[in-house]
This record gives structure tokens, sequence and C-alpha cells, in this order.
């Protein structure tokens, strides 16, 4: 696959993160859930996020800011270049690696102001093909999921950092690469790297 048709793969994906609905699944792990605040959030089900990430602005409209590079590298293997991809619900940082036509994706959907409430309420309605709350990542709720495109060496990973705000993480590997066989592990390191600069602005 060639790094420009895996971008506007991401692209796709990301975009699912972007609907609402209603109810959903329990979670699958311990995470806390909260009384709805004003705004309504969480809903339908989506835990709470306990220590939201106030000031994301600066990563909002420049994504690969929330992660330097050399810390990708040290993640996923040497980097050829990045890239910024506008898409209909916010901006994503592309690193496409030198070592075959493998890529990580990672941004935040600043135009979901659902946050993972929209993917309980997308799962509930079976509107996902792939829906799996997992462990929180450095302290804040995950669920993988996907409407379609499920394959080896591809995840998409969706921490939520606000209850109105998710920070997406999409793998796109070949098999010539060391975590093609675990891509959710390494958008799970890429997700702990960016939250730690969402956390540090």
């Amino acid at each position: 696959m060639r790094p420009k048709a895996t971008l506007l793969t991401i692209v796709a994906l990301s975009s699912v993160a972007l609907l609402g609905g209603c109810e959903s699944q329990k979670d699958g792990t311990p995470t806390p859930t909260s009384v709805p605040s004003s705004t309504g959030l969480p809903s339908n089900g989506a835990p709470a996020v306990a220590n939201p990430i106030a000031d994301t602005a600066q990563f909002e409209s420049d994504p690969c800011k929330a992660v330097p590079t050399p810390e990708i590298e040290s993640i996923g293997g040497k980097v050829e270049r990045s890239e910024q991809e506008d898409m209909t619900m916010g901006k994503a940082c592309a690193w496409i690696f030198a070592k075959g036509a493998n890529t990580v994706s990672a941004g935040l959907v600043a135009g979901n102001k659902d946050g993972l409430s929209s993917l309980y309420a997308q799962h509930a309605t079976g509107g996902l093909t792939t829906f799996k709350p997992v462990e929180q990542v450095a302290g804040y709720p995950a669920v993988v999921y996907a409407n379609g495109g499920e394959g080896p060496g591809t995840c998409t990973l969706a921490v939520g950092v606000r209850n109105d705000l998710v920070y997406t993480i999409i793998p796109r590997l070949g098999s010539d690469h060391f975590s093609y066989s675990d891509p959710c592990g390494l958008a799970t390191e890429v997700a702990a790297a960016g939250i730690k600069h969402l956390k540090g602005a």
C-alpha cells in the first residue's frame, strides 16, 4: 500500500469518530463514570474523563507538535517524513516510516464535540464493526473501534482527553514492520507520548 492511499484510509477511518447517537455497552475496564455535566457529557454509557486536558488548541492546529519525531522513531522506527492531514473534523499528523509502506497517524478530532460518547452511541446502534473498550492510556479512557477496514497491521485507538474530545491514533503497518502483529500496542505507545505532551503544554 502506498503512503498516500494509507493516509486517505486514515481520514476515512478517523471520520467514524464524529457521529453521535444513543446508549452503549458496559465498559470493559474499571474506568470512572459520573453524572453527565451541564454539557450532557459523558453520555451513552461512556466513561468520564477524570482529569480533562483543557489547553489543546495548539495541538489541534499543529498535530505534529504533539509527539516529536524522535519519540515516534523510538516507538516505531526511522521516520522518512511527516505530513499534516486536514480531515473533515480536525487535523492529524501522519508519520511515514522509512522502511516499507508503514505509517502512524494521530490527531485530536476537534469537530467531534461528543468525544468518546459518540463511539458508544454508534456501537449501541450497530454502527461499528469493532468496538472494544481497553485499558486506560496514561489515565485516560480508551476504545479500539472500526467501521470496516479491520485487518492485520491496523488499529484505530481513540482516547478521551476530555469528555468532548478524543485523540485518535491509527497505525497502518505492513508485514515488514516489527509491530505488524501488535498495531494496537504501537498505537497505545504513541497515545501515551501524545498525552504526555498535551498535559505539559
